[in-house]
Protein backbone atom coordinates (compact mmCIF):
# COMPACT_ATOMS: atom_id res chain seq x y z
CA UNK A 1 0.00 0.00 0.00
CA UNK A 2 1.38 3.43 -0.99
CA UNK A 3 1.66 6.40 1.59
CA UNK A 4 -1.10 7.76 -0.15
CA UNK A 5 -3.45 5.22 -0.49
CA UNK A 6 -3.42 5.13 3.48
CA UNK A 7 -3.62 8.65 3.09
CA UNK A 8 -6.75 8.39 1.35
CA UNK A 9 -8.72 5.53 3.67
CA UNK A 10 -7.58 8.17 6.48
CA UNK A 11 -9.77 10.97 4.63
CA UNK A 12 -12.56 8.82 3.59
CA UNK A 13 -12.96 7.11 7.22
CA UNK A 14 -12.31 10.39 9.18
CA UNK A 15 -9.74 8.62 11.12
CA UNK A 16 -8.00 10.63 13.73
CA UNK A 17 -4.58 10.67 13.60
CA UNK A 18 -1.18 11.50 15.74
CA UNK A 19 2.62 11.02 14.20
CA UNK A 20 5.28 9.49 16.60
CA UNK A 21 7.27 7.25 15.20
CA UNK A 22 4.96 6.10 12.47
CA UNK A 23 1.73 7.31 11.59
CA UNK A 24 -0.87 6.46 13.83
CA UNK A 25 -5.06 6.06 12.89
CA UNK A 26 -7.59 5.76 14.43
CA UNK A 27 -11.26 5.00 14.14
CA UNK A 28 -13.45 6.88 16.47
CA UNK A 29 -17.55 5.82 16.61
CA UNK A 30 -19.69 7.41 19.19
CA UNK A 31 -16.60 8.74 21.11
CA UNK A 32 -14.72 5.87 21.60
CA UNK A 33 -11.45 4.17 19.99
CA UNK A 34 -13.09 1.21 17.99
CA UNK A 35 -9.70 0.34 16.07
CA UNK A 36 -6.12 1.20 14.94
CA UNK A 37 -3.74 1.03 12.62
CA UNK A 38 -0.18 2.83 11.79
CA UNK A 39 2.28 2.86 8.90
CA UNK A 40 5.72 4.08 8.95
CA UNK A 41 6.83 7.30 7.71
CA UNK A 42 8.73 6.63 4.70
CA UNK A 43 8.26 6.43 1.51
CA UNK A 44 8.19 2.90 1.07
CA UNK A 45 5.30 0.84 0.59
CA UNK A 46 3.42 -0.38 3.68
CA UNK A 47 2.38 -3.94 4.12
CA UNK A 48 -1.71 -3.63 3.10
CA UNK A 49 -1.94 -6.90 4.68
CA UNK A 50 -1.30 -5.58 7.51
CA UNK A 51 -3.65 -2.82 7.41
CA UNK A 52 -6.28 -4.49 6.15
CA UNK A 53 -6.22 -6.66 8.94
CA UNK A 54 -6.33 -4.08 11.78
CA UNK A 55 -9.01 -2.26 9.56
CA UNK A 56 -10.95 -5.76 9.49
CA UNK A 57 -11.41 -5.69 5.49
CA UNK A 58 -11.01 -8.19 3.32
CA UNK A 59 -9.06 -7.54 -0.18
CA UNK A 60 -12.36 -6.28 -2.10
CA UNK A 61 -13.35 -4.03 0.53
CA UNK A 62 -9.85 -2.59 1.30
CA UNK A 63 -9.52 -2.08 -2.39
CA UNK A 64 -13.33 0.00 -2.21
CA UNK A 65 -11.47 2.11 0.40
CA UNK A 66 -9.02 3.04 -1.97
CA UNK A 67 -10.38 3.80 -5.03
CA UNK A 68 -13.98 5.10 -3.44
CA UNK A 69 -16.30 2.22 -4.04
CA UNK A 70 -16.63 1.30 -0.43
CA UNK A 71 -18.00 4.34 1.88
CA UNK A 72 -17.96 5.36 5.84
CA UNK A 73 -21.39 3.70 5.92
CA UNK A 74 -20.88 0.87 4.48
CA UNK A 75 -17.83 0.05 6.58
CA UNK A 76 -19.79 1.24 9.53
CA UNK A 77 -22.09 -1.23 9.06
CA UNK A 78 -19.57 -3.82 8.47
CA UNK A 79 -18.36 -3.50 11.69
CA UNK A 80 -21.66 -3.93 12.88
CA UNK A 81 -21.95 -7.45 11.34
CA UNK A 82 -18.64 -8.83 13.08
CA UNK A 83 -20.10 -7.15 16.18
CA UNK A 84 -16.90 -4.80 16.43
CA UNK A 85 -19.28 -1.74 17.16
Amino acid sequence: MKVHEFEKIVRKLDLKTRNSGDRLAWFEYEGRMILRTKRSHGNKEQPGNLIRQQLKVNEEQLAGLIDCSFSKEQYIELLRGKRVL
